[in-house]
């Protein structure tokens, strides 16, 4: 599935690159605003949450057909989201980098370009369409690539999210200079969830970096435990967008998680 994935990402990147210039995607880059800093509100007191918007994925399929994804980010920023991720894989999941210039035109707080991310050209893209951060796949990328993505989505404003799922992946994020690390729950291979991933994960990961738990995060309960296993943050996308399209109030939900990594049975945790 994920070497299926790639190979669709990789035409349609090729296409792309043939319609748009580099040169053109720098000029674009260029008069956008200066990218946020996410990190000062990931170092902050409990755990933040990175709502995200998504119409569908390869494990649960279409999950919202999400007229409006700028009204959708609006209400998780509202509910408290300190981000906003945006999917902008096209073939099976339905984004688009259309979603994530609506998206940072819609809300204050930082946004990030989740993709499968193979060259510079995509974070030019991201910079360009007024992303903050950027997803880095440890899975998808041998280490040369990792490390030569992670410095140019830093030269250019960029703070990348460089994701792992297993011991190794956790070691190479680190040696590619990583200070946002995501751990995700999912095995993209076979796409199971297993939240003790994280919980057997994060402990190889400094405190001076910051953990995001992603995936199978289904409500307060799964944040509370994550954040007992250290997390500092949590990436939620299907549980929030499937409860909206079942007529859920977004901020509520939002807002629920937020709760949740501020109970006082956490105390207060921040990144040093």
């Amino acid at each position: 599935m994920l070497a299926q994935i790639v190979a669709g990402v990789a035409e349609d990147l090729e296409a792309r690159q043939a319609q748009v210039p580099l040169e053109q995607l720098k000029e674009r880059a260029a008069r956008v605003p200066p990218a946020l800093d996410p990190m000062p509100v990931l170092r902050s007191a409990g755990v933040s949450v990175i709502a995200e918007v998504k119409r569908a994925s390869p494990s649960s399929g279409t999950l919202a057909p999400i007229d409006d994804p700028a009204e959708l980010a609006r209400s998780y920023a509202a509910g408290g989201a300190s981000a906003i991720s945006v999917l902008t894989e096209q073939r099976r999941f339905g984004g688009s980098l259309v979603d994530l210039a609506s998206v940072r035109a819609a809300v204050d707080v930082p946004v990030l370009r989740k993709d499968f991310v193979l060259s510079s050209y995509q974070l030019w893209e991201a910079r360009a369409m007024g992303a903050d951060l950027v997803l880095l796949m440890a899975s998808v990328l041998d280490q040369r690539a990792l490390e030569c993505l992670v410095d140019r989505a830093q030269s250019i404003g960029l703070t990348p999210l460089v994701e792992a799922h297993t011991e190794a992946e956790v070691e190479r994020s680190l040696l590619a200079g990583a200070t946002l690390v995501g751990i995700n729950n999912r095995d993209l291979t076979t796409l199971r969830v297993d939240l003790e991933t994280f919980a057997r994960l994060a402990p190889l990961v400094p405190d001076h970096v910051v953990r995001v738990a992603e995936s199978g995060i289904r409500g307060p309960h799964d944040v509370f435990d994550l954040a007992q296993s250290g997390a500092d943050a949590v990436l939620v996308g299907t549980s929030l967008v499937a409860g909206a399209a079942e007529g859920s109030d977004p901020a509520a939900a939002v807002a629920d998680l937020v709760a949740a990594g501020m109970h006082p049975a956490l105390g207060q945790r921040t990144v040093r």
